[in-house]
């Protein structure tokens, strides 16, 4: 028995009503009609649809039967003429899953993974990308882990360890939200650096912080380039090494703190991307007790360390 993971995007979901002319306040509803097409045919939630809710279903059935490979259906949405191209929050919808999908390709892991565009979340709080994981049985297919991707609401009041150890670990931002936040529909946008919040509603959290990062060599392609880097250095096969090799991750700019962290944790090699090295296809291996650092090709870096290490 194997799984398989649905995923779509809340944006997409609501420009896909948007476009099939669905008043905002029917969104709800229709998503609680839509959700459940994985255990009705869609006659009947069609129906459902139309009789109780006053809907019109044809278009709705049209864009809720899509689904496959990422990637490919990613493209099919992409393409010239595609209804959702006029739709801005489906733009930046399909634009984050580009992202997403190019990361999920070279960690090795995409073929566990379904573009669905019936699967449906309603509620405020589903904002950006929503997936299930299921079971695929020979005879059905079971819910296994009905996951919602949500804001990880931070209620802690006592924020001040967690500041102290976002301004240790060179974190730039941090979101904070509490009881009355969630009930404004805003966060606190907290700039460790500065010392400095701000309320930001929550629905534009993801753009100011794009704005913001472009200020300090952050930016939404930058940002994509390190992603991509980070699941194709990830997604090497390190388990061939023989133990106890660690290999740690930074595509920071400040790696001294990370530097030390090595060196404290007796890691022998450190593997470094940044922008120049994601579009130069290398990386830098560093040899955290010789103090010494070389450019090795992506491709190649397994077997460097094995050569390294099996002189």
């Amino acid at each position: 028995m194997g799984f398989g993971i649905k995923l779509n995007h809340r944006k997409l979901l609501d420009g896909m009503l948007d476009i099939c002319g669905v008043p905002p306040e029917k969104f709800r509803t229709t998503c609680s009609s839509i959700d459940k097409l994985d255990k009705q045919p869609f006659e009947q939630i069609k129906k459902e649809m139309v009789e109780e809710k006053g809907l019109s279903a044809d278009e709705i059935g049209t864009f809720v039967k899509e689904r496959g490979q990422p990637l490919e259906l990613l493209s099919k949405l992409k393409q010239q003429g595609s209804k959702f191209l006029g739709h801005n929050g489906s733009v930046d919808a399909l634009n984050d899953l580009e992202i997403l999908f190019k990361a999920l390709k070279v960690s090795k892991c995409i073929d566990k993974v379904v573009f669905d565009l019936s699967l449906a979340r309603g509620l405020d709080y589903y904002t950006g990308v929503i997936f299930e994981a299921v079971f695929k049985g020979d005879a059905q297919v079971s819910e296994l882990w009905n996951a919602k991707v949500k804001a990880e609401y931070f209620v802690n009041k006592r924020v001040i360890k967690h500041i102290d150890h976002a301004r240790e670990s060179r974190i730039s931002w941090m979101v904070i939200v509490g009881e009355r936040e969630m009930n404004e529909g805003i966060v606190i946008l907290k700039d460790i650096e500065a010392a400095k919040e701000d309320k930001i509603p929550r629905s534009s959290l993801v753009e100011e912080l794009k704005r913001r990062g472009k200020g300090r060599g952050f930016g939404e392609e930058s940002c994509s380039h390190t992603l991509e880097a980070e699941a194709e250095v990830e997604a090497l096969d390190f388990f061939s090494l023989p133990s106890p090799i660690v290999a740690s991750l930074s595509s920071s700019k400040r790696v001294i703190k990370h530097i030390d962290r090595a060196r404290e944790s007796r890691i022998p090699w450190m593997v470094i991307v940044g922008e120049r090295e994601m579009n130069e296809g290398i990386v830098i291996l560093k040899d955290i007790e010789a103090a010494k650092e070389d450019k090795i090709p992506r491709s190649s870096l397994v077997e460097e360390l094995k050569r390294r290490l099996n002189p």
